[in-house]
């Protein structure tokens, strides 16, 4: 996808360590933060919750990554009962291209290959005046609860596909790594 001189594409072994250099920048001045979500990429690249084809790159003009967004193999488990998901984390943008739209370039385009790839539902953790305009609502109206200590309406989900989320309920389960500290 290029819109205004942006190119979303799939991220290359060559783009991790641009692809660092913006996550930190982009979370350094976030009190939110524990400044370790490039390590978090890192870490999940490595495990079977890493989707390559959904890990992507906003790239300038000049073939400078920008911004980046990963989206990761979860479950959501009720009572025995486990349905897939992806969980968004992180999506980052570099300050200097914030309020771009570069940010909202990477999730539209994230969702569309995942929802290509058959996966349905989406979930974060996130500012929840930005990801409803992406679809997200807060997932406990739809009985799903996160694994952690977070405002209600920070924790969401999104349908990629309607219908999606007919009959998933339960609580998100994620990746080890996002419990190593």
């Amino acid at each position: 996808m290029m819109n205004n001189k942006i190119i979303i594409r799939q991220e290359t072994k060559s783009d991790f360590s641009q692809v660092n250099d913006v996550i930190m920048t982009a979370f350094k001045d976030m009190e939110e933060s524990d400044h370790t979500e490039h390590l978090l990429v890192e870490k999940l690249r490595e495990t079977d919750a890493y989707i390559p084809e959904l890990s992507l790159v906003a790239e300038d003009c000049g073939g400078r990554v920008v911004g980046h967004i990963l989206l990761s193999r979860v479950t959501v488990e009720c009572e025995g009962k486990v349905s897939m998901a992806l969980a968004v984390a992180p999506l980052s943008v570099h300050p200097d291209f914030q309020g771009r739209g570069i940010g909202g370039m990477l999730i539209s385009e994230a969702h569309k290959r995942a929802a290509e790839l058959g996966y349905g539902v989406a979930v974060l953790l996130g500012h929840k005046d930005y990801y409803q305009r992406f679809g997200y609502k807060t997932a406990s109206l739809f009985g799903i609860k996160f694994p952690f200590e977070a405002p209600d309406e920070c924790c969401m989900v999104a349908e990629l596909k309607s219908g999606c989320l007919n009959g998933i309920r339960g609580t998100v389960r994620y990746s080890e790594v996002f419990n190593a500290g």
